[in-house]
């Protein structure tokens, strides 16, 4: 495979510049009164999982009652799919909270599947087509209804097969002490949540420059069932493992590949991240403009409705973008709208395949790295990025994706090529400190050790969770599609075989899934326009 940036006559270089004002920021913050001062972040996880029959199929049944209105309740919902299960869990300060409320929630779902399992892997299972995933249903509302519209609008446009792909989101905010410290660190002119969405879109700016690392250490689908691309070609990148699975030798995640939701389709959008202004700008304008393709899907058709509209995008949440600045919404506000209301409260990132070798998709250490390289993103130097500049971002990521094991690999930067495994290294190495940060009285040094792993990783490519399963796969004579099958089988008896139960909380999980289906019908008895009108009053908002 080609690779880009890649030139005969120049020599390949490390990223080596030392980034002073990382130092010295790095150094405020260790000299500030207050040694936890990183401490306290909130985190919190959106975690999505297929519900597929015994035999690996898309389950076809409803969303189950006893798991509550998908519509309005606060942990249990769906994403694209009525077989796409989402767990939300609330922000917790303690990684292991977060870990522990997740592991009751799946508890407390495979309670109520019967015989149904959650699917171990972003890939999905064995598909028969866009016909065999069910778009989710969330009851006869306005704005039940128009998640409904606007995922017929996402398969006309992308295809459901793709929206069958499931993934783990990190959530994270810093702690309020950080933000003095920093400002002072900064030298900033600007204050208050002028200066957090500043700090926050440095982060956003940092994490395209070196978010292609998460990739690299965490990408779990180098591999897929052959069944993705049922009724078309499969892409000249994939080679046949078996008669049942396609693979990328080198690939870390190809749910990040254009195979997946770095789709072709949206190659040609732009969204700044050099400040919440723009940001906000380039977004409005996409949801904003039409597209002659989209226009011609049609929007209202014989009276039912394929699509919200057809601008670029149809909504903010269209966008797939590595990493999102967010602001929890009123009810009924936009998410560009709460944005420009109040600023950044959390970015949420989104590239992170699902752990098959953990039953909940994550780890602790896991969270603590990206805890960790959060603080990394903010602290370092983080200039604007024009258009040549993410394109070139952009590209690094999607090599990542599909080849970023591959030996001697170099990615863009500025310009001129870099090579993969020491530029990787050295943003490990700048982590140290950071990590000692986090540690700060913790005897254990749980933020150091979660670094650690990281670093192997580096050192030795086999041990990426990506290699790992090829290895297995390779190993075992086995078909992608069985070992997700058999990893799906273990994470269910993990889960039925838990023992002490927390059976405190499965009691809440319980109340909370009968409220939402009053909830629900609240929300639907309390409509007082047209679908038609609740749709032009939303965009006109």
């Amino acid at each position: 495979m080609p690779v880009p940036c890649q030139q005969a006559a120049v020599v390949p270089m490390t990223v080596s510049r030392v980034d002073r004002s990382f130092e010295r920021r790095l150094s405020a913050l260790v000299n500030a009164r207050e040694p936890g001062v990183l401490q306290g972040g909130r985190k919190g996880v959106e975690k999505e999982s297929l519900r597929v029959t015994p035999r690996g199929r898309v389950a076809q049944t409803p969303h189950p009652v006893a798991l509550g209105s998908a519509l309005t309740n606060a942990h249990i919902t769906t994403d694209y799919s009525e077989a796409l299960i989402e767990l939300i869990t609330p922000a917790f300060t303690e990684t292991w909270e977060l870990l522990q409320f997740l592991t009751d929630l799946h508890h407390f779902v495979y309670r109520h599947l019967g015989e149904e399992l959650l699917w171990a892997t972003s890939m999905p299972c064995a598909l028969d087509g866009d016909a065999s995933i069910p778009i989710a249903e969330y009851g006869s509302s306005n704005i039940g209804r128009m998640k409904h519209v606007y995922r017929i609008g996402l398969g006309l446009r992308y295809g459901r097969v793709m929206q069958a792909i499931s993934g783990v989101h990190f959530n994270y905010s810093f702690p309020d002490r950080l933000w003095p410290v920093l400002h002072e660190a900064w030298r900033a002119s600007s204050a208050g949540q002028d200066f957090v969405d500043e700090a926050y879109f440095a982060l956003l700016r940092n994490y395209r420059r070196h978010g292609w690392l998460i990739l690299y250490l965490f990408g779990a689908s180098p591999a897929m069932c052959k069944t993705f691309f049922k009724g078309r070609e499969a892409p000249r990148t994939l080679q046949e493992l078996d008669a049942n699975t396609y693979y990328a030798p080198y690939a870390t995640s190809l749910r990040m590949s254009d195979l997946g939701y770095r789709n072709k389709s949206q190659a040609g959008v732009s969204v700044s991240v050099n400040s919440l202004q723009q940001y906000i700008r380039d977004l409005s304008t996409l949801i904003a403009t039409p597209s002659a393709e989209y226009e011609k899907l049609g929007v209202k058709v014989d009276g039912e409705w394929r699509q919200l509209n057809a601008n670029i995008l149809q909504i903010e949440n269209e966008y797939y973008s590595f990493i999102r600045p967010k602001r929890t919404t009123r009810s009924g506000e936009r998410p560009t709208k709460a944005l420009a209301r109040a600023g950044v409260e959390y970015v949420e990132m989104r590239s992170l395949d699902v752990g098959v070798y953990d039953p909940v998709g994550i780890n602790q250490n896991k969270m603590r790295f990206l805890e960790a390289f959060a603080a990394l993103c903010v602290l370092k130097d983080s200039p604007p990025i024009d258009r040549q500049g993410e394109r070139e971002l952009d590209a690094n990521h999607g090599l990542v994706a599909v080849s970023g094991r591959e030996p001697g690999l170099e990615l863009g930067l500025d310009g001129r090529p870099h090579e993969l495994q020491s530029w990787a290294a050295q943003l490990l190495e700048e982590m140290q400190g950071v990590c000692e940060l986090l540690d700060a009285g913790l005897p254990d040094r749980p933020y150091s050790a979660a670094l650690a792993v990281q670093q192997a990783k580096v050192a030795d490519v086999s041990q990426t969770p990506s290699a790992r399963l090829l290895k297995e796969l390779e190993t075992e004579g086995e078909a992608f599609f069985h070992f997700a099958l058999k990893m799906s089988r273990q994470h269910r008896d993990y889960f039925r075989d838990l023992y002490p139960p927390n059976d405190r909380q499965v009691e809440a999980f319980a109340k909370e899934a009968e409220e939402s289906l009053v909830a629900q019908r609240t929300v639907e008895r309390g409509d007082r326009v047209s679908f038609d009108e609740f749709v032009a009053a939303w965009f006109a908002g």
